[in-house]
């Protein structure tokens, strides 16, 4: 199986060997067994077939410790992740906002295909694109997977019920009355730029409410394998941390920002890169003296999903399907927090396009590697690994 250039082993969960003599019969069991699957509608479905997590995070960056793009990051659970199987150290996205890269993730698909360059979504009717090319979680579907949801795995709530046949819960970036601002900002800004500790019961936060439905699904039996979907929140702005996390980074490092790192720019890209006014200027939050508070509750929002991602690890470590599930963790893309004096997304600088990327399979290649590998080609790579039908039209490998 492949990611990139990058070959992974498909899971050993079943095997065995036959003598010569034992041919015809062997054959014989293999008709009986395919007719079997076609009239119980599974084909392309075994009782081994591998079950799959594929785990989303919202504007990640490298600020994780396997990766080290920040001294000061804590995320132990990433890090158990990456030793469990394969660290992609050069991973990068299709696109550098949550709904490009997410359809293209999701449909194997680059966006100069899928015509989607923007986090807009027609809430009319469904693009054509959508409707006549197969999503990753459609073709599980079809193969006979159960196909289940939480969190944000698509940016838009209107494909959630199309794509997937259970969905949990979907709570948003802030639960109701998880919603009061911290910071005043300029008129016009996006709604959800605002950061700062929070005070609240940590089991009513967003994450917290999505990882206990995740930890409940690993944690029961399955009728059919199933291709299991969710998406942490944070570190999506608004980075609001409890306070108990913030409280735990005594001092924050703030990142290296080169003064002189836009004289090589040319004026048409300049504008290009700072034309977006719903977000702050680098030299809006350093004269407002509010970059070390956004760093310091970015880190610590990093560390809060990190916490809840280790109890779906540790609910599916201990739980039925532990040998049994591919594990996938990425984000939709990186961010900005000062460097190249710029912040959010929306650039075609590495802060943006790299992002973590994770692939463990039970008995498969384990370590790191370093070679360019991109978010488009999760979707060939899953269904190689668990054996399902190719789709031609995908334009990853």
């Amino acid at each position: 199986m492949s990611i990139g250039h990058f070959k992974l082993r498909r899971p050993h969960f079943a095997n065995g060997r036959h003598r010569e003599q034992k041919t015809l019969k062997l054959l014989q069991l293999v008709l009986c067994c395919l007719m079997i699957f076609v009239s119980s509608g599974t084909v392309g479905v075994q009782a081994e077939s591998p079950n799959v997590l594929l785990i989303a995070v919202d504007d990640l960056n490298d600020w994780v410790g396997c990766l080290g793009g920040h001294s000061q990051s804590q995320t132990p659970n990433i890090d158990r992740l990456a030793a469990w199987g394969m660290l992609f150290t050069n991973a990068h996205c299709q696109g550098t906002m949550c709904n490009p890269s997410r359809i293209s993730l999701l449909w194997g698909r680059r966006p100069s295909s899928t015509g989607f360059y923007s986090n807009r979504y027609p809430v009319s009717e469904e693009p054509q694109f959508l409707s006549s090319h197969v999503s990753l979680p459609a073709h599980f579907a079809a193969s006979g997977y159960k196909t289940l949801t939480a969190g944000k795995v698509f940016h838009s709530s209107a494909l959630v019920k199309k794509y997937f046949q259970v969905v949990g819960p979907r709570p948003g970036h802030w639960l109701k009355g998880l919603d009061k601002k911290v910071h005043d900002k300029p008129k016009g800004w996006h709604s959800t730029w605002d950061f700062g500790p929070q005070d609240y019961d940590e089991s009513k936060f967003a994450d917290h409410v999505v990882a206990t439905w995740v930890t409940e699904q690993l944690g029961a039996e399955h009728d059919k394998p199933f291709f299991l979907s969710f998406g942490f929140y944070r570190p999506h702005v608004p980075f609001f941390p409890p306070r108990r996390v913030y409280d735990s980074f005594k001092t924050v490092k703030l990142p290296r920002v080169d003064e002189d790192d836009w004289n090589d720019i040319p004026d048409a890209a300049r504008k290009v890169s700072m034309s977006n006014p719903k977000i702050p200027t680098h030299d809006w939050m350093r004269k407002e003296g509010r970059w070390k508070q956004a760093v310091h509750c970015y880190l610590a929002s990093v560390r809060w999903t990190d916490e809840q991602l280790g109890r779906v690890l540790d609910a599916l470590d201990n739980g039925p399907h532990a040998k049994n599930t591919i594990v996938v963790l990425f984000s939709d893309h990186g961010y900005h927090l000062g460097e190249k004096q710029r912040w959010s997304k929306f650039s075609l600088w590495e802060r943006t396009t790299h992002v973590p990327l994770i692939i463990s399979v039970p008995g498969g290649s384990k370590g790191k590697c370093g070679k360019p590998v991109e978010l488009l080609s999760i979707y060939p790579t899953m269904i190689e690994l668990c054996g399902l039908p190719a789709n031609q039209k995908l334009e990853g490998v």
